[in-house]
């Protein structure tokens, strides 16, 4: 818990916050705090919550609790370090040396143990965000795909061979678009499926792939493009 709410400072900044805690009372008054220093906040109630909104919105920072119900902090920060360097700052009743080092290990920019100083979190905070560094300028993003004498408009969903308009079924287009947004990745016969109109319905994937490499591939016998992948599903392969 904190110790004192001190009066705010005003932030120039407004740095998007995720805060995951089990505690709902020390969210909440976190939050109302945080936003008077100018923060953005976030809740989540525990680390199957928090992957939920990591999926959807972007952060700045997380402020982790660790122990909740089911999965720890630690382990949900170890999983979290193979798919991002989101900064997290560690906000925790467990303040020995030994949990200390074994956040810091697991990729945790700052350990912080409770009960703490309110402003002292919000400097921690502001220092941890000051020392990353700035994302780099984001690549154009990619407009049309090229597949031998075929291009995919991924804007459109239109796909041409030739320069010529090819038609496709709305099963076959969907199927397309989702091969096509993880181009050069293999995607599962079930996720496809989930991504198309037939969900639950893996034998009409095999289908639709089939009627796609007609109008695709220069010899559907030998796939060049759309290619199965044993044991998972198909991967498109643009040129």
């Amino acid at each position: 818990m904190m110790s004192s709410l001190d009066e705010p400072t005003a932030s120039e900044a407004t740095p998007h916050l995720l805060i995951v805690d089990d505690d709902s009372r020390l969210r909440s008054v976190l939050k109302r705090y945080l936003v008077k220093n100018g923060f953005l906040v976030t809740e989540a109630a525990d680390t199957r919550d928090a992957r939920a909104k990591l999926k959807s919105l972007e952060f700045d920072l997380l402020i982790l609790d660790v122990m909740m119900p089911g999965e720890s902090g630690f382990e949900f920060l170890t999983e979290l370090r193979k798919e991002t360097r989101v900064p997290v700052l560690m906000l925790t009743a467990m303040s020995e040396p030994p949990d200390r080092i074994n956040g810091l290990e697991r990729g945790a920019d700052d350990y912080l143990p409770k009960p703490f100083e309110p402003r002292e979190l919000v400097l921690r905070l502001r220092n941890i965000l000051t020392r990353v560094p700035p994302p780099a300028a984001a690549a154009e993003p990619v407009t049309l795909l090229k597949f031998g004498d075929c291009a995919l408009d991924l804007k459109r969903g239109e796909l041409t061979r030739h320069g010529a308009l090819v038609h496709l079924t709305a099963g076959e287009a969907a199927l397309l678009m989702a091969l096509a947004q993880r181009a050069g990745e293999p995607v599962s016969r079930e996720a496809l499926s989930a991504y198309s109109q037939f969900s639950g319905n893996e034998r009409t994937v095999d289908v639709q792939i089939t009627r796609l490499r007609r109008k695709i591939e220069p010899d559907q016998k030998y796939p060049r493009y759309l290619q199965t992948v044993r044991g998972t599903g198909y991967v498109l392969k643009p040129d």
